[in-house]
Formats: structure tokens, sequence, C-alpha cells
């Protein structure tokens, strides 16, 4: 199958996803892949580097104060500067652009997604928190709009592909694999003392410094869960986590009939990218591959709740519904974003997020205003719990 030439938004081009994305852009070719924009948050040297290489004529940073800063590096290109979160808004909804990248980590992302979904563009989605916060919102959204919602987590790829061809109600059950994160083997004494520089050592995947420290708590599996009943119309009860060390199976779906369906390849994040740009068409762009005889054993084993308690949180969320998945995603944010910081202690990630999810009043959450609302409540508490030392 040809595959026809993507015009492509990207946003977060700077960070894990975002570069390789590029990467995956310069492997397709200019006839396949053409970077159209790029935003990223700050870092102007990158971004304009990245600018030049593609040949985007849109580019903006979201933190103003770099808009001067990005504005002299781009002198001498063709390229536009833009500065401000809402740069996001107006480049995912660009009429010259057909496919749109989320790559922007957090809930950042959740305003320029249900731009690009409105404008029905064909939405790469790496950034889970989206759905998470605004699922049901931003899927009706779509749906309404003709938009095209494909991801790029390498599970919920995973998912996809093995559910080509199935419909829903073909789905018993949906396995995500974890690898199980730099904490896997370690006791709850031991984890209570980690610090940043030690849950940033993931086993298996380079990635960015918030995912990562998900990844340590397993919270990263917890927001996956939510995701997964989003992009696949299943119930959350439907959908398990397995540990899977090797980190070799994506992840699974058994269907109604007993079959049990595996993705397996490289932990390389490109290739996810690649399937979710390309869309149906398959294409050879000499990404390395996963050889059969190289696969030496698989392990998988049940996550230990107690040790990890972020997926008992995360499917509470799911189950009260409403704005508590907003809530959910924005203090595990804020939680972990003062654990890099030094501010708190690794255990206090999880408590936090409990914790304000036993002060909310959970409300509808059809419109957007509804879901930054509960945003804005649960980043408040948090940092409300942290400076009275109660963290």
């Amino acid at each position: 199958m040809l595959l026809p030439a993507r015009n492509i938004v990207l946003l977060g081009s700077t960070g894990s996803i975002g570069t390789q994305t590029l990467d995956v852009a310069a492997r397709l070719g200019p006839e396949r892949a053409r970077i159209v924009a790029l935003a990223a948050r700050g870092n102007v040297a990158l971004l304009a580097q990245q600018a030049r290489s593609a040949g985007a004529r849109r580019v903006a940073v979201t933190d103003e104060a770099r808009g001067p800063e990005l504005t002299a590096a781009l002198a001498g290109t063709d390229a536009t500067a833009g500065w401000g979160m809402q740069t996001l808004e107006e480049l995912a909804a660009l009429p010259e652009a057909d496919t749109v990248v989320v790559a922007v980590a957090g809930a950042a992302g959740l305003a320029a997604t249900l731009a690009a979904a409105r404008a029905g563009k064909r939405i790469c989605i790496a950034t889970k928190e989206v759905l998470v916060a605004a699922g049901d919102l931003v899927m009706r959204t779509a749906r309404e709009n003709g938009a095209e919602i494909l991801p790029i987590d390498s599970e919920h790829s995973a998912i996809f592909q093995c559910l080509r061809g199935y419909a829903p109600e073909d789905i018993a059950r949906i396995y995500l694999t974890a690898s199980g994160g730099p904490f896997r083997t370690w006791s709850a004494e031991r984890i209570a003392a980690a610090t940043p520089d030690e849950a940033l050592k993931h086993p298996t995947w380079r990635m960015g410094g918030k995912i990562t420290i998900d990844s340590a708590t397993l919270m990263n599996k917890g927001l996956e869960i939510i995701e997964a009943a989003h992009l696949f119309g299943v119930p959350v009860s439907a959908v398990d986590v397995v540990v899977h060390p090797e980190s070799v199976v994506h992840s699974m779906v058994e269907l109604r009939d007993g079959a049990l369906l595996a993705q397996l390849g490289l932990p390389d994040m490109r290739l996810p990218i690649q399937i979710a740009l390309a869309h149906p068409a398959k294409v050879d762009t000499g990404l390395p591959r996963l050889r059969p005889t190289e696969i030496a054993a698989l392990h998988f084993e049940e996550p230990d709740h107690e040790r990890f308690p972020a997926l008992a949180l995360a499917r509470r969320a799911a189950e009260t519904g409403g704005t508590a998945p907003a809530v959910l995603n924005a203090a595990n944010e804020a939680a972990v974003e003062a654990f890099l910081a030094g501010r708190i202690g690794f255990p206090a990630i999880c408590e936090l997020v409990a914790r304000s999810l036993d002060g909310h009043a959970p409300q509808s959450a059809d419109g957007l205003d509804a879901v930054l609302a509960a945003d804005a409540e649960a980043r408040a508490f948090v940092a409300a719990r942290i400076a009275q030392g109660r963290a």
C-alpha cells in the first residue's frame, strides 16, 4: 500500500518521543512525511536546530519568556515563531496539516488534542494523561468531527496491532505489560528510601523524567489501564497488568474464543511512532528488528499491589468516574514534580494521590472547564499538603 504524504504538526519535539518522531519522519522521507510545525516547552537551541533540519514553517515555545530568544534563533529562515500555551492549539488546528503528534508531557496537551479533534486531524497520541483526564470528552469530540486517534505508547500500539480486524465485543481481556521499573525486586523498606536518581534508572527504556518516575511507581500502568479502556472501547475491569521484565512482549489481547494475541518487538519507540504515522501502510525504513532466535526467555508475573499501590488508585479513580481521573492525573503530576525536586519522599507520591482522591467530590467531565477545574484543585491540594509538611 502506498503511503500518502503526511503533513505533520509535532507538539513536544525536543523530548524523547519528539526527537524519535523526527527520526522516523526523516526515514520516511519528505514524499511520505513533511514536518510543517514544531512546538516545545523551552529548549530553544534544539528546537531551532530541529526547525532548520526539518524545514518547519511554524515553530513555537510554550514558555512565553523564551519567545524573543526563539525569534532570534530562527533568523535567516522562513519559519515563523510563536509562544505561549495557546500556540499548541493554534498549531494543532493548522489547515495545512493532516496529522498531529501529541508528545507534550502531562495534561498540557489536552486543549491541543481537543483542537486537533475538532479540526478532524489524525492524532498520534503519546501523552496518556490526555485520555486519562478527559477520555470521554476527547473520544466523543473525535467521533463527532471525523478525527482519528492512534496510540504511540508501545503498549497501546501493540494492542492496536493485535486488534486489526476485531471489534470491541470480540475482546475478552487486554493485558498491558510492565517492565516493573527499577524497583521491581526491591523491598518495601528499600523503596521507601529511594532517591530521584535511583528512580530514574529505568532498566529497559530511556524516557523523560516524569514517565520514568511513573514507571517506578507503576502509575504509568494505572494511567494506561484508563487509556486502554477509552481507546479500545472496553471496561476498565477487562484490562489487566502483568510484569514482564524483558520488555519484549509489548502487550497482549485475549479474544472471546480464548485466542491470546501478542505483539513482540525491541524496546524502540520508533516502531510504534512509525505505525501511527504510516497506518495503514507498512513501510521498511531500516529500523532494527527483533529476531526470534535472539529471545532467550520470557517471564511474566503478577504486580505486587502492596509495594505498588498506584494500580489500585487508578482503578479507584476510573470506577468513580467523572472528574476523578483528572484528579488522579494532576495530583500525580504535581507529586512527581515535587519528588524530582527533592521536596518529598518516594512513598509520598501515591499517598498524595490517595489523599487528593479522598478529598475530591467528583463532577461530570463532559466539558473542558470541569476537567481543568479538577486538575487545578488537585494541584493546589498537593501543593498545600507539601507546604504544610503533611506529605
